[in-house]
């Protein structure tokens, strides 16, 4: 009798440890998310203010600083400290506590180094890029004032890689919620610094533009210092948990060289991708305004503000794509990855089309939803602007293949297929090169805006990558994409209701207004039954069923209408 109650103690004590580690990883998961959501939320509330202060001119050059500067970052620190966070959680599992240490202390020598080297670089030439961004162009932006704000930004390529392997330490010993705090407390940072200082330097103390928008992008070196500061605090504090050694194992002979590789292995395709993606935008920058600009029927005012749209404030909306899709990759392609271990081709099969059905189910109504209400979304965020509305209207739609691209990349890279991780990203960059300046002129030769030109080279090279990925997945890995083409026709028909229900209903309710407050109650009576259309067409049409399975889609429906099973007390 003791025995079997000392054997269902343990089992309950086993139960309860299992129960606790489960709910600390999605507690750790979900703080996680909130980090990501807050942070995006906070990235896109603060433009309205911003924009109001510093106006389209300012927004330019306030998106000349951060796209070089993200370029620069890419070179300098993307992947490492995602390479830092898998050799951390391989070490400390295989016992190498050593090795690990070792790895956490090059991490660290590794950023500094080539954050200084970026920044160095950066601050000198910094005049050489402002004069590739607006060549010989007068009546907008200079050359000085460009160059100012470029060096004013280049300080933060000094403390965000170091900030990175932080979080990267604390992310391999599975500390999440630390890492997601310290993006917050950055962002929190950043757009206080942006909002407060740009109003005081150009409202207060009448500063000039370029004082305003340097205060403004200084927000990211302020943003990583206080954030680095707090993981540094945290980990000071947490020092005996971290160096914890629960097994007893003989390390093997790593050597430093050996880390060292290791942390280019695991970081190369990242930072391919990260580079690539920031040459888009650097091919934008350094083109469409001096293309543009040049053109008898456009200033180099207009040309500014085209380029403000594209590289500030229309891609604070395509984030709210890219996150969708974020998140969705997060959730999935973690059981990708142990579908390849085991060498299970029936479940990676099953979960690569899961995750473009379910990527597409929402990022495409959300993208043409926001396409046709462009008008009063503009509006409400950054007033009345000759080339806002119409350039976002055709913009936002770079995001759905951009999520497109990077999920099919992603999958690509899970799979440690590196050469076409490569491949793709090249042949897209490439086109993206070729066909900038000459669709802008051939758009333009047409009597059709020439923006539509650089966004259809954008969309062009990211649907060619995403092309060439979805090949090789489907010849070498045997992916058959028979149940997800059905299910896009699907979606696509939704989409294609919900838009011309929309549009009709513009012939009852105005679609935008020239008072900014009005447009609010516009855009929740748009996006209300926008969506319940959607949705409703979707439902009948089985797909939900499909892409979620009958028991899960029961299981939710049950949740969110309470459900109570028969015979139950009223």
């Amino acid at each position: 009798m003791k025995k079997g109650n000392k054997k269902t103690g343990q089992s309950k004590e086993e139960k309860h440890k299992k129960v606790l580690t489960k709910n600390n990883f999605i507690q750790g998961a979900f703080i996680s998310t909130l980090g990501i959501v807050v942070s995006k939320i906070l990235g896109i509330v603060y433009v309205i203010p911003f924009h109001a202060i510093v106006k389209e001119q300012g927004g330019a050059l306030y998106g000349y600083a951060y796209t070089i500067y993200s370029l620069f970052l890419a070179l300098s620190s993307a992947g490492i400290p995602l390479a830092i966070s898998k050799i951390i959680s391989e070490y400390q599992t295989l016992g190498y506590y050593n090795a690990k240490e070792r790895a956490f202390k090059i991490g660290k020598q590794l950023s500094i180094v080539l954050g200084l080297i970026a920044f160095i670089i950066l601050f000198i030439f910094a005049p050489e890029v402002a004069h590739l961004i607006l060549g010989d162009l007068k009546g907008g932006n200079t050359i000085e004032q460009v160059t100012y704000v470029i060096r004013v930004i280049s300080t933060a390529i000094l403390v965000v890689p170091i900030l990175s392997i932080y979080r990267g330490y604390l992310e391999g010993h599975k500390y999440l919620t630390p890492s997601s705090i310290s993006n917050v407390i950055e962002q929190v940072v950043r757009v206080t610094l942006i909002i407060l200082g740009s109003y005081l330097s150009m409202k207060v103390f009448h500063l000039s533009l370029e004082t305003t928008v340097g205060i403004a992008v200084f927000g990211a070196t302020a943003g990583a210092l206080i954030s680095y500061f707090y993981l540094l605090d945290i980990t000071h504090k947490s020092k005996k948990e971290l160096q914890e050694k629960p097994l007893k194992v003989k390390e093997p002979k790593i050597t430093n060289k050996a880390i060292v590789k290791k942390i280019f292995i695991y970081a190369l395709p990242f930072i391919m991708i990260d580079i690539f993606k920031s040459m888009y935008d650097f091919i934008d920058m350094s083109t469409v305004v001096k293309t543009i600009g040049d053109m008898s029927n456009y200033s180099t005012k207009d040309a500014e503000s085209i380029m403000s749209v594209i590289s500030t404030w229309g891609s604070k909306f395509n984030m709210i794509i890219s996150s969708v899709s974020t998140g969705i990759i997060v959730s999935l392609i973690p059981t990708l990855t142990a579908s390849f271990v085991v060498g299970n081709q029936k479940d990676i099969n099953k979960k690569v089309n899961q995750t473009f059905q379910i990527l597409l189910l929402f990022t495409m109504p959300m993208t043409v939803g926001l396409s046709m209400l462009a008008k009063p979304v503009w509006m409400i965020f950054y007033g009345p602007s000759k080339f806002g509305a119409p350039v976002f209207s055709y913009f936002i739609y770079v995001s759905l293949f951009m999520s497109l691209y990077t999920t099919a990349v992603t999958i690509i890279q899970t799979l440690k297929d590196y050469k076409t991780v490569f491949i793709s990203l090249l042949v897209g960059a490439a086109l993206k090169l070729l066909l900038n300046v000459s669709l802008m002129n051939s758009f333009n030769k047409m009597g059709l805006p020439p923006f539509y030109g650089n966004i259809s080279a954008t969309i062009i090279g990211y649907l060619v990558s995403l092309i060439i990925c979805l090949y090789v997945l489907h010849k070498r890995y045997k992916i058959n994409y028979e149940v997800t083409v059905k299910e896009i026709f699907n979606i696509t028909c939704a989409t294609v209701i919900m838009g011309l229900v929309l549009f009709l209903l513009r012939f009852v309710i105005p679609e935008v207004s020239s008072n900014r407050l009005v447009n609010l109650p516009i855009i929740v009576v748009y996006t209300l039954v926008g969506a319940i259309i959607y949705f409703i067409v979707i439902y009948k049409s089985k797909t939900l069923h499909t892409i979620f399975g009958q028991n899960n889609l029961k299981k939710i429906t049950n949740k969110l209408f309470k459900k109570r099973p028969k015979g139950a007390s009223k």
